[in-house]
């Protein structure tokens, strides 16, 4: 048996894993996305579950008002006498915290806030003496002398009260010269060393994967001379898998060592990542103490051998979505407010039911949205959907990259006549059409060409418009850390108008 990169497809960067007996425990990064933080099990490698999300109830936190590439940066999940923790950076508006659970499929704790600098906070626990320690990264703190100088520090932490004891301590401020973003720092205990792994150079092209070892967690800190130790910068933009760092080491019960990270799968003679950053997984082995990938060039391979292991009971994501109780585990919305009745959203009497907020796709508050990763290069989005518009409101499909790249295919009436249009940005009509609305909006991309289709059923579905642009859905032209979504929403347009949207069933086919 063999697992296939990436393990997880779509937008799923920074991750990090812990591993408890048999069981293996996932999370990645988020952003400004609800809920936040999603806990992937696997007890193979190759089949992952997600069994609920950290962040996952109003009041939890407060990212209303973040940009969709703000919000939760890069979570460590680390387990330790009974508990899980999961540490993490709300970016603009809270900084560093931590949060506990004793079943890593929740509930979890509300977050317990640090007074420290810097993003991508990581916690070691150390066997040897049974202390905790505080990882971060902070910009240069006696000033920097370029772009992206950043330092790696830590400090104890007290686990009872968690809060910091003593003085923090600089420990690495990189392991090239001149080297950018020094970040996503962990440590480990193995053998008679501690190991710190870190990415640098910039979470693009550039990234990669870096290695320090001290027999002292406060140094002094010896860089590989093989660094770095993952990298697909030399390729350049044309290789199949880009954006290689940004890893976590770990070990299976077997005695085997390896390494998630991230990276991207670049489409077409554009060479874009409209799917983001995706979760890899690579083997190590040790040579003279120190790691290595465990493959023939050194690079991340698309294959590599699996656990053998019992075949897991449960199934993939399916692809057809109804909403009996709540909103399907691997679907998003964007934001949420501090209480459950200002939700734009609800489930109701087996739909997801959108109501005609003030906000829409491309404001910072919280939208009528919800939606699921595109996790494929051609993929289908179809929504059946039950809606009567008024004045002012439009409702639809949306591909939503950030709040400034994105195409909706929206239904609206003037004048007591319906319309459906698809619509790029802000507010660029490509195309429009008198339709009296409700039924089933589709949405199709192939080869990154999209294509976006009407009807009162599936099986009746007109084209409306081909061979739309997708390639602008990427980093590479919208900027940002996140990958495609695709979904449903409603909006007032600016005004909170007293209706709303029924959404009966949606489906997503990839491949």
């Amino acid at each position: 048996m063999t697992y296939c990169n990436p393990i997880l497809s779509g937008f799923y960067p920074d991750p990090s894993i812990c591993r408890v007996g048999e069981d293996f425990y996932l999370t990645t990064s988020t952003f400004a996305y609800f809920p936040g933080i999603p806990v992937f099990h696997s007890r193979d490698l190759a089949h992952w579950e997600q069994i609920g999300s950290v962040i996952d109830r109003p009041g939890q936190l407060d990212f209303d008002y973040a940009g969709v590439s703000r919000g939760l940066f890069a979570p460590t999940i680390r387990y330790h006498d009974g508990h899980f923790y999961v540490i993490c950076t709300l970016v603009d508006k809270g900084g560093n915290f931590i949060v506990t659970a004793e079943d890593p499929a929740g509930p979890w704790s509300d977050p317990i806030w640090l007074n420290t600098p810097g993003i991508d906070p990581s916690l070691f626990f150390d066997p040897l003496d049974d202390s905790v320690w505080y990882i971060g990264t902070n910009p240069e703190p006696k000033g920097k002398a370029y772009q992206g100088e950043c330092e790696i520090y830590v400090a104890e932490l007290d686990l009872s009260s968690l809060t910091l004891k003593g003085d923090a301590h600089g420990i690495l401020r990189g392991a090239l010269r001149n080297g950018i973003w020094t970040e996503g720092p962990h440590i480990y205990r193995i053998g008679e060393w501690l190991y710190l792994v870190h990415a640098e150079g910039g979470t693009s092209i550039n990234h990669a994967v870096c290695v320090a070892r001290s027999k002292d967690i406060t140094g002094p800190w010896i860089g590989s001379p093989n660094n770095p130790i993952l990298t697909h910068r030399h390729l350049g933009k044309n290789a199949s898998i880009i954006n290689v760092g940004h890893a976590d080491l770990f070990d299976d019960p077997d005695g085997n060592w390896h390494m998630v990270l991230l990276a991207s799968r670049p489409f077409t003679d554009a060479r874009v990542c409209p799917l983001g950053r995706e979760t890899f997984l690579v083997p190590i082995t040790w040579e003279n103490e120190w790691p290595f990938v465990a493959s023939k060039n050194g690079l991340v391979a698309w294959e590599y051998p699996a656990l053998q292991r019992e075949a897991p009971s449960f199934l993939n994501e399916p692809s057809c979505d109804f909403f009996q109780d709540s909103l399907p585990k691997h679907w998003l919305t964007l934001r949420q407010p501090k209480r459950p009745e200002d939700s734009a959203w609800k489930i109701h009497n087996g739909c997801l039911r959108l109501f005609t907020v003030a906000a829409g796709m491309n404001g910072a508050a919280h939208p009528a949205f919800a939606g699921r990763r595109v996790r494929h290069r051609d993929w289908t989005f179809t929504a059946n959907m039950e809606w009567t518009p008024k004045a002012g409101e439009s409702a639809g499909l949306v591909v939503i990259q950030n709040e400034m790249f994105q195409y909706r295919l929206e239904m609206y009436q003037i004048d007591g006549k319906g319309f459906v249009r698809i619509v790029r940005g802000v507010d660029t009509v490509i195309t429009s059409v008198a339709w009296e609305g409700g039924g089933v909006l589709a949405v199709r991309s192939i080869n990154l060409s999209l294509s976006f289709f009407y009807g009162k059923d599936r099986y009746s579905l007109k084209r409306l418009s081909d061979y739309i642009d997708g390639t602008i859905l990427s980093v590479e032209h919208a900027g940002g850390f996140v990958g495609n979504v695709v979904g449903i929403f409603a909006s007032g347009n600016g005004k909170d108008i007293d209706n709303y949207m029924d959404v009966l069933w949606a489906e997503y086919t990839g491949g």
